[in-house]
């Protein structure tokens, strides 16, 4: 199996660069936001910090192609970087801590761009999660000082903490019926968001999440970090991955039971 701790080192230095900058302009009163065509918001910080990301890559691994939120993609071959340099934008500009810069490696092979490296770093929430193909996963402070990662044994959805973004996203795929349905069945549900209900779920402090519509940049990294901590990450209609434009994340023991929930007509 190849050996990626070059590359996730290179993402750790990728993450500090982005921190430094996004925490830089998080609560600045004149920060500057736009509204981009999808009708989602786009501040400064997400663009400077996708450009530092891309010049960092391009002098470090010029070779590599990228994909990135605000920017697109740049370069190609058989790996690529993919780069949503603020995954919660509307919690950035409002002031609530909960956000974060992901960084992934991807490789071709079967089936496709899979990721091989992923790190989420949430610096307002002083939190970072990682991992790497074959390698687990941790959070921590640094690679030095980290605790690896494992997804909870719970067997029963009555016994469930389930976490989700919103109601809106269900209601306008006609999923709501379903959705509700998994709610009942669980012994808890709450609202994180974004990234965050994926790393709870590879804590274990979470057992089962999902979001309606994702794009490929808001799930590589997560989806890695899910896998490697002995958790499933697939996509509404079960395939594994981040390509499926949705996403269901699981301790493994719960997932089909929650699919069956969800798709539900």
């Amino acid at each position: 199996m190849p050996d990626y701790l070059d590359d996730l080192r290179l993402a750790h230095v990728l993450a500090d660069a982005a921190d430094a900058a996004t925490m830089d302009r998080f609560k600045a009163l004149d920060l500057r936001v736009e509204t981009k065509p999808d009708m989602t918001p786009v501040s400064e910080a997400d663009k400077a910090a996708e450009e530092l990301i891309r010049g960092h890559l391009q002098r470090a691994r010029p070779r590599d192609a990228i994909l990135g939120e605000e920017y697109g993609v740049e370069g190609t071959g058989p790996r690529r970087w993919v780069i949503d340099p603020i995954d919660g934008t509307k919690n950035y500009v409002r002031g609530v801590p909960v956000w974060a810069t992901l960084i992934s490696l991807m490789e071709a092979g079967e089936g496709g761009y899979q990721p091989v490296v992923g790190v989420v770093s949430a610096p307002a929430l002083g939190r970072r999660w990682w991992a790497a193909k074959g390698s687990g996963a941790f959070t921590g402070r640094s690679l030095t000082s980290a605790s690896r990662l494992r997804v909870s044994e719970v067997g029963g959805l009555q016994d469930a903490s389930f976490a989700y973004s919103s109601l809106s996203g269900w209601e306008e795929r006609g999923r709501l019926d379903g959705f509700l349905d998994l709610t009942r069945a669980c012994w808890r549900t709450r609202a994180y968001g974004d990234f965050w209900p994926y790393m709870l779920v590879a804590e274990g402090a979470v057992d089962i999440c999902a979001e309606p519509e994702l794009s490929l940049w808001d799930m590589a990294a997560t989806a890695i970090v899910v896998t490697e901590a002995g958790g499933r990450f697939t996509g509404l209609d079960g395939a594994p991955g981040p390509h499926s434009g949705n996403a269901a994340a699981s301790n493994g023991l719960l997932h089909d039971e929650m699919l069956a929930h969800l798709n539900r007509q």
